[in-house]
């Protein structure tokens, strides 16, 4: 698939969270790359076969205080290669690159692995607590 198109699927999923969540994402780029360096899987201990999605680069929302202002935008980088080498399928992909957003936002607004991943069992079962218009 070509970049033009994975971006394209990236976009239709970040639009499928909610607006809440949305509207409160200030000052971040979600960027896709090809894969992820091997320097950075070397940093965060991941070994063959395992890799790496996404990653979360910048300071959570629950870890700034009054003087923090005036920076470069945090970001959420997704890795193409990872996504289509695991996808069965086109709507396997997009799942995976849903999930892989929720996972990274979830980072960004400091929730707690464990949070994370009740959101995405949510997301998995398709219930979600708000409208994607509301």
């Amino acid at each position: 698939m070509n970049r033009e198109a994975f971006e394209q699927l990236v976009a239709e999923a970040l639009a499928a969270i909610p607006r809440r969540f949305r509207k409160a994402m200030a000052n971040l780029v979600i960027a896709v790359e090809d894969e992820p360096a091997d320097e950075l899987l070397r940093e965060l201990d991941i070994d063959p076969p395992d890799t790496l999605f996404g990653l979360y680069q910048g300071t959570p929302l629950t870890e700034r205080g009054w003087g923090y202002g005036n920076t470069l935008p945090d970001r959420i980088l997704l890795f193409q290669g990872p996504h289509e080498r695991e996808a069965d399928d086109e709507d396997d992909l997009v799942a995976s690159i849903g999930e892989t957003l929720i996972h990274e936002i979830g980072h960004y607004f400091g929730l707690s692995e464990e949070e994370i991943e009740e959101i995405e069992e949510r997301y998995w079962r398709g219930d979600t607590e708000d409208e994607h218009g509301a």
